[in-house]
C-alpha cells in the first residue's frame, strides 16, 4: 500500500494570492512550500482511492499520471475539499464516492451533472475498499455538523488521517486512533497562534503524543508556517508529494 499526500495546503493554497511573505516567496521560488489544496491518494494491488478532492485536483492527477480511481471519500462539505471532483468530467464516469449522508446531500447537489454512484457511510461502521478497511470517525469542526477523519487498515498496519479538525476529537474516536502507524494531522498554523476549527502544529503534536503514534505528518497548512526547510527543523511538516509505502 503507498499513500501519497497529493496536497498539503489549506483552503487558499501557497503561495497566497497577493502575499510576500518568506513561505509564499519560498512557494513562488519552487521550494516545498509551495502547497496545493488537500487531497490524499491510497493506492493497492487493487485499485487507487482518493481522500477528498482538491480544486487542484486536476494538476494533482496530471504530475501523477492518473486518469481513473475506484473510489472517492469525502470528509466533510468545504469546498477546498470537494470541488475539484468536477475534473473527472469526460475522463471518468459514475464515480463511486463514499461519505456521511449531509456530505454527500451537500456535495452531490452541487457536483449533480457529474451522477457520481453514492454510498452513503455512518460514523464508526467499517467498510472496505480496494482491498483495505476504512472507518469514518467523528472528529469536530465548526460549523460542520458532520465533519468526519478516516481510519485505514492494512492488515496489521493502521493509518489514521484526521481531516479537518480541532484538538477536541470524541473519546470514541481517539480510542479508534489510538496508536497508529500514521497519523496524518490536521495543522494549520505554527503555535503562536489558534484558529477555532483546526488545530495548530501544538495541539497536532500533542495529538500525536496521546494517540502514540509511531509516526506523524502535518498537513492542511497555510502560508503562516515560516519557509518548509526551516519549520521541518521544529515540526514534522508534509509536502506535496510525500508519500509513505507499508
Amino acid at each position: 500500500m503507498k499513500i501519497t499526500l497529493l496536497g498539503t495546503g489549506d483552503a487558499v493554497g501557497t503561495p497566497k494570492l497577493g502575499c510576500s511573505c518568506p513561505a509564499c516567496m519560498d512557494a513562488h521560488a519552487g521550494g516545498k512550500s509551495r502547497r496545493l489544496r488537500f487531497s490524499i491518494l491510497v493506492e493497492s494491488d487493487d485499485g487507487r482511492l482518493l481522500i477528498d478532492t482538491s480544486p487542484d485536483l486536476r494538476w494533482q492527477l496530471l504530475k501523477k499520471g492518473i486518469s481513473r480511481v475506484d473510489g472517492v471519500i469525502w470528509t466533510h462539505p468545504h469546498y477546498d475539499h470537494y470541488a475539484g471532483f468536477g475534473d473527472f468530467y469526460r475522463v471518468q464516469n459514475e464515480v463511486n464516492v463514499y461519505g456521511l449522508t449531509r456530505t454527500l446531500d451537500y456535495i452531490t447537489n452541487y457536483l449533480s451533472f457529474m451522477k457520481p454512484r453514492r454510498h452513503d457511510v455512518n460514523l464508526y461502521e467499517p467498510f472496505e475498499l480496494i482491498g483495505l478497511g476504512l472507518t469514518l470517525l467523528e472528529v469536530t469542526h465548526p460549523p460542520i455538523e458532520e465533519p468526519a477523519g478516516v481510519l485505514l487498515t492494512f492488515g496489521e498496519k493502521k493509518i489514521v488521517i484526521t481531516g479537518d479538525t480541532t484538538r477536541d476529537i470524541p473519546r470514541k474516536s481517539l480510542s479508534l486512533m489510538f496508536r497508529p502507524d500514521l497519523l496524518i494531522a490536521d495543522a494549520i498554523i505554527p503555535p503562536r497562534g489558534t484558529i477555532p476549527k483546526h488545530m495548530n502544529a501544538r495541539e497536532a503534536m500533542d495529538l500525536a503524543s496521546e494517540l502514540q503514534a509511531k509516526t506523524v505528518v502535518l498537513t492542511h497548512m497555510s502560508h503562516n508556517f515560516p519557509p518548509h526547510d526551516e519549520s521541518i527543523r521544529q515540526w514534522p511538516l508534509g509536502y506535496d508529494g510525500m508519500e509513505f509505502e507499508f
